[in-house]
């Protein structure tokens, strides 16, 4: 027998939710991955890089809208508090992800060298690398030749 629903009508609320497994996710490969030490390099006075990137990259993979959206889901007081973070304007994030772009080649590098240590990969020809392209158009025209 099957239960009776125990509402017929959905009320909005002002519950909120967020995604405690991708949060522990990106904290976790964070710290596996040394991020700490290849984004904190490129920045040192203000609000800590890394708990913004951690925040961020928690958003994007659970939401994925825009950077507005973003700095509106992490300047909740739980996200907040997870992340250990004060309030911020969201300036800070369009700065934070200036930085990063700013880097993006050591960046990227510091990422390779920690993946190809960690997991030994083997160095083939077929490791590419990511750091010659440059735009969407080179990416599809790589990926065609592949297929």
């Amino acid at each position: 027998m099957a239960k009776k629903p125990r509402t017929n009508e959905i009320v909005p609320n002002q519950n909120i939710s967020f995604p405690i497994g991708t949060i522990h996710t990106v904290e976790n490969l964070y710290q596996v991955l040394n991020c700490s030490k290849i984004f904190g390099k490129h920045k040192k006075n203000g609000i800590d890089i890394n708990k913004l990137q951690k925040a961020l990259t928690s958003y994007k993979l659970n939401e994925n809208f825009s950077i507005k959206r973003a700095h509106e889901w992490i300047n909740r007081v739980e996200v907040l508090e997870i992340f250990d973070l004060e309030p911020f304007g969201e300036r800070t994030l369009y700065r934070i992800l200036e930085t990063i772009g700013a880097h993006k080649d050591e960046i990227i590098s510091d990422l390779q060298d920690i993946l190809f240590e960690r997991y030994d990969f083997e160095h083939t020809d077929i490791n590419m690398d990511w750091t010659s392209i440059k735009n969407r158009s080179l990416w599809e025209s790589v990926n065609l030749r592949t297929r």
